[in-house]
């Protein structure tokens, strides 16, 4: 099974104009630092990534919630007063944009990654507007996000930093991130059956 998620890593990474003829998601992975990956970005993280038409690789750190409240975040003239969850550090890369996974059964208004069918990655913010407006969006907020150039990712697995596995909507809207880490690390190590 390891093979042939590293096939379909691989296949992401490298087709992207595959991925925009897809008129329907997955388009994402889940990718879990393996306990070696000392990169204090990414130290004992579990990142949903997915890529971007120009062949980078794109996501949110899912494990990493945040004791500021989302108004620091963002400008004066939109309120988080309709947002219950925390907010969480999605990655290294423009550490004060906020960040949305959300669910959506329509196409988004502004530009949004599909991640898994009905749910979107943005940091547009008419997608952030309409979704903090709406006391009904299921959605979850990341102040920056992390990213890897075209071909970056695809070393890092040359020097064994990550295992990857599924994604799936449970993980990403998970209410409670703590021991997620130690769960995916029993998942992704988790002896296959032989036949």
């Amino acid at each position: 099974m390891r093979r042939h998620l590293l096939a379909a890593l691989l296949a992401l990474l490298a087709a992207p104009a595959l991925l925009a003829q897809q008129p329907a998601p997955p388009n994402s992975l889940l990718l879990v630092a393996k306990p070696s990956l000392l990169d204090p970005n990414f130290t004992r993280t579990v990142v949903l990534v997915t890529q971007a038409e120009d062949a980078s690789t794109v996501g949110v750190i899912l494990n990493r919630p945040l004791q500021k409240n989302l108004q620091a975040f963002l400008p004066q003239d939109l309120s988080g007063a309709n947002y219950k969850d925390r907010v969480f550090q999605g990655g290294p890369v423009m550490r004060r944009v906020v960040i949305s996974v959300f669910r959506s059964a329509a196409k988004p208004q502004g530009p949004a990654f599909p991640v898994l069918k009905g749910i979107y990655l943005t940091m547009h913010p008419v997608n952030i507007r309409a979704l903090l407006e709406d006391p009904a969006s299921q959605y979850r907020l990341y102040v920056g996000f992390s990213g890897w150039a075209p071909n970056q990712l695809q070393s890092e697995f040359m020097r064994d930093g990550w295992y990857m596995l599924p994604a799936d909507a449970e993980t990403v809207f998970r209410k409670d991130t703590e021991g997620m880490w130690e769960e995916m690390i029993r998942r992704a190590t988790k002896p296959k059956p032989t036949t």
